[in-house]
């Protein structure tokens, strides 16, 4: 780890962080594009997918704009989120396909709602170093990684979890239980 004598060398860790995570979710996505059942589902890691090939090159010019680079560290926390993804992976032949659905959406939110704390810290730090230019790209990244987690929140409640009790209802009344 770096230096952190000052709120400006925070932020540059912060975002170094952050780069990690995000070229981790990249590794990490397609495996669950390939695993999720729901069509929906799908199509909605396809486009976090491409999102996040946007958030990389938004945190290429924050790192340019400070004239910085990311320090090469790996994210601890995401690294232990995709780990725990990744496990769930290996779950999927064995596990009733529409629970495997809400079960990874479930996993996908975890991760969005670390980069949402993330992002937000690194912005607030730009506010109090006036960094206007990092703070509004930080700021877009953070709305649309709200906008992801709120869709996978809307798929869940709507389609994903209802299909995941329904079928496990359905599957205990037939087995007498």
């Amino acid at each position: 780890m770096s230096k952190l004598n000052t709120l400006r060398d925070l932020l540059v860790h912060e975002l170094s962080d952050i780069y990690s995570a995000e070229e981790q979710i990249l590794e990490a996505l397609p495996k669950m594009i390939k695993a999720a059942g729901a069509d929906k589902l799908r199509a909605a890691f396809e486009d976090h997918l491409e999102v996040t090939k946007k958030h990389v090159k938004r945190l290429d010019k924050c790192f340019s704009e400070l004239g910085a680079k990311p320090s090469g560290e790996t994210c601890a926390a995401m690294k232990g989120l995709i780990t725990e993804t990744g496990k769930l992976l290996k779950e999927k032949d064995s596990a009733n396909p529409h629970v495997f659905d809400a079960a990874l959406a479930g996993a996908a939110q975890r991760v969005e709602h670390y980069e949402m704390a993330a992002y937000g810290c690194a912005r607030s730090f730009c506010d109090t170093l006036g960094e206007e230019k990092v703070g509004k790209l930080l700021q877009e990244t953070l709305y649309e990684e709200g906008e992801s987690n709120k869709l996978l929140s809307i798929l869940a409640i709507s389609e994903l979890n209802p299909a995941a009790h329904s079928k496990r209802k359905s599957a205990s009344a037939t087995s007498g239980s």
